[in-house]
């Protein structure tokens, strides 16, 4: 059997799967439903736009990933998995409850609701991402994550593609309650699983566990080369980030329905990534991970401009040319996007010491997410003052950046491991 298959068919990559989704699922719901509700109930794109705001968990949860690598909550399950049982039981009964309400008559409950929800997320996703690098062999980061990605992305088609086409025959309350219950696969893959040895050992006190990361980091690098580090992670899904900000107000604004969003636009944009993103993790084992953001950044950031030719044909009445023009311009940008997203997040788990892996995989997703965050925040008034179509050529532009710092980050001819050279 080839290393390839041997390495795809092991019990590790199905774990991956169940994390993957288990991530995913709040984050989209975040993304895509949350915003498609509150459109319909006539909220303005900018009150919408301002809603990423809430999802600043994503930005600072490296805040309170030292109380993870330290602590464990449910001894009976051990330190990693009793973070993702309470973060995922959390999340089940968050996103139910979200759906009891009226973007109406209980707005500042849901901006409350909405904030607990990413810091739940957020939480899962320190604990999964820290377990998912320890049970993880070097060898298998690219192919694992690129799993990772792929049932992340999966998970997608649960709040943006079912969700929206349910919403056009069920009261939101059970739309939400039907999405909810999708969140019980992972409480069922952590139930299972076992608890992953702390191959660096466990801190043995909570300043241990927030000042080290930090140090050893910056340690092993050198201050100038750690900070380049840094700001290529907060730029290379700068502009793919932005460009998808607000993506089902914009399908809406072009004239596509909820069900031609929820059948075209989600599933045209999926499949394809899939098989790119599985393929682009098998390459990886050979190509490396250097290789792999150089190649797939290019494709990341050249699928943008499609976006850019959809909003420069405008808005009009759907015809089975528009809507096979929407499906291949959905169908490249998530190539690009699963393709650059693969490479990342290996990138991201390699640079991590064994000891610190929740905290500083939590720093370096927390930069990943300052974009979708902070800058997304400000996509309703960006799009309010420069059109769509200046829009997406500034998205574009801010795609460039992060593939420069790749030079330095992560040159083509590294050396024989594959770490940054910097």
């Amino acid at each position: 059997m080839p290393a390839w298959l041997n390495a795809m068919l092991n019990r590790r990559m199905l774990i991956c799967i169940f994390t993957g989704f288990a991530s995913g699922l709040p984050l989209y719901l975040l993304l895509n439903l949350v915003p498609a509700w509150l459109k319909t109930e006539g909220l303005s794109l900018r009150a919408i736009g301002a809603f990423a705001l809430i999802q600043f968990p994503y930005t600072w949860k490296f805040l309170w990933a030292p109380l993870l690598d330290r602590y464990g909550i449910l001894p009976w399950l051990g330190r990693r998995r009793s973070w993702m049982f309470v973060s995922q039981l959390g999340l089940l009964a968050a996103i139910a409850w979200l759906g009891q309400l009226s973007p109406r008559d209980d707005l500042p409950l849901i901006v409350a609701l909405t904030a607990v929800l990413a810091f739940l997320s957020a939480t899962q996703d320190i604990a999964l991402d820290a377990f998912r690098r320890e049970i993880l062999p070097d060898v298998e980061l690219g192919l694992g994550n690129a799993i990772h990605v792929n049932a992340y992305r999966i998970a997608g088609l649960v709040p943006g593609s079912l969700a929206l086409i349910l919403a056009d025959h069920l009261p939101w309350s059970q739309v939400f309650m039907i999405t909810a219950a999708f969140m019980v696969p992972g409480l069922l893959m952590t139930l299972s699983v076992r608890e992953p040895p702390a191959a660096g050992g466990t801190p043995r006190s909570l300043r241990e566990a927030v000042v080290e990361p930090f140090r050893e980091f910056f340690g092993r690098h050198g201050t100038q080369s750690a900070l380049l580090v840094l700001a290529f992670l907060f730029f290379y899904k700068l502009g793919d980030s932005l460009c998808t900000a607000l993506a089902t107000p914009f399908y809406l604004d072009m004239g596509y329905t909820k069900t031609e969003i929820g059948i075209i636009a989600k599933n045209a944009g999926l499949w394809p990534a899939v098989a790119g993103g599985i393929l682009g993790g098998v390459w990886m084992l050979k190509l490396g991970i250097n290789r792999a953001l150089w190649v797939f950044g290019v494709v990341q950031a050249v699928t943008i401009l499609g976006f850019l030719g959809l909003a420069w044909v405008g808005a009009a009445e759907s015809t089975p040319a528009r809507l096979i023009l929407l499906a291949l311009v959905i169908g490249s940008e998530a190539i690009g996007v699963g393709l650059g997203t693969t490479a990342f997040v290996a990138f991201m788990a390699r640079t991590t010491h064994p000891a610190y892996t929740a905290t500083q995989l939590a720093l370096f997703t927390s930069l990943m997410a300052v974009p979708r965050t902070v800058i997304n925040a400000g996509a309703g008034w960006l799009v309010e003052n420069m059109g769509w179509v200046g829009f997406f050529a500034l998205c574009f532009l801010l795609a460039l950046p992060g593939m420069l710092l790749l030079i330095k980050v992560a040159p083509w001819h590294a050396p024989a491991d594959d770490r940054p050279a910097v």
